[in-house]
């Protein structure tokens, strides 16, 4: 073996192994931020959980909240969506967020405690207010199973853990980045969901890509009062089965088939028009000069 040959065959296992290096730091940088994104996104759920139970008659608002935040996406302009627009005074006072206002003052007051504490950033309004409605949606399901429990707390936790939906919160838990926009979005997009009848619902509804499936399992984000607003839905031949389908559900022992097609339209209408940025709120890691490598 000549010896341009075997430099040759050394400098390639050098470069080999460097990039072998690199590959393996890459990782280990993805995995440190994952972890960063995990317990930081733990500790928002905390805080959102302590604000839901000091508050529990504004469970309605902030689902209320969440999708009217989230109805003002327009597919010919992709603009609008869950992007924290509804922040703003001239959006949040418009006539489709009356009485929202106060679960939106709570959340600004969560955002401040959450901010302090975070390593990465502010979170956003964007995200912060779709985590609220995971977090209301989480303690009704569980309110729900403590009570088909005889009211025994322990049981009911043990209930809605196991028998409950609450793995399937796991795509949801993956939208975490969303951007707030800087400006209120268009007027009109969303409607007066208590005064709306069940056609413009279905229009809004089926403007954003659902259709009478997701607006029967998402009765309880249209009002204040559930059983009204099912009332309502079921005077339409397309919306009847849906909310026959998910009443049945809510008298079963685990409901899953209601918690299910809730999580996943609310999962879906979470992330209308928007890029979720994967890397929000990690802190940097050690970047790779690759100057220095010796080949």
């Amino acid at each position: 073996m000549c010896w341009s040959y075997r430099r040759h065959v050394v400098i390639s296992q050098e470069i080999l192994a460097s990039s072998g290096s690199l590959v393996e730091m890459a990782s280990a940088a993805d995995l440190i931020q994952r972890r960063q994104r995990s317990e930081f996104l733990s500790s928002v759920k905390a805080t959102l959980s302590t604000t839901i139970k000091g508050n529990p008659e504004l469970i309605p608002s902030f689902l209320t909240l969440a999708l009217n935040d989230a109805m003002t996406y327009d597919k010919a302009t992709k603009s609008g969506g869950p992007n924290g627009s509804i922040r703003f005074s001239s959006e949040i006072s418009r006539p489709e967020n009356k009485g929202l206002s106060a679960a939106l003052s709570l959340l600004e007051e969560a955002k401040k405690e959450i901010d302090s504490y975070s390593k990465g950033g502010p979170i956003s309004f964007a995200d912060l207010i779709q985590y609220a409605a995971q977090g209301a949606l989480k303690s009704t399901f569980l309110a729900s199973a403590i009570r088909k429990c005889g009211g025994n707390e322990e049981k009911g936790i043990l209930l809605y853990t196991a028998y409950g939906s609450n793995g399937q919160w796991g795509l949801f838990d993956k939208q975490f980045g969303r951007t707030d926009t800087e400006e209120p979005d268009s007027e009109g997009r969303v409607p007066q969901w208590e005064k709306a009848s069940v056609q413009e619902m279905k229009d809004k509804f089926s403007a954003v890509g659902l259709g009478p499936r997701q607006l029967a399992v998402m009765s309880a984000f249209l009002g204040p009062d559930q059983s009204k607003t099912e009332s309502l839905l079921a005077s339409d031949p397309d919306v009847l089965p849906w909310i026959q389908k998910y009443q049945r559900s809510r008298e079963t022992v685990s409901q899953t088939d209601y918690e299910v097609d809730l999580i996943t339209t609310l999962t879906k209408l979470s992330c209308l028009g928007q890029k979720i940025n994967y890397e929000a709120y990690t802190y940097p890691v050690q970047k790779v000069d690759l100057s220095k490598l010796k080949l």
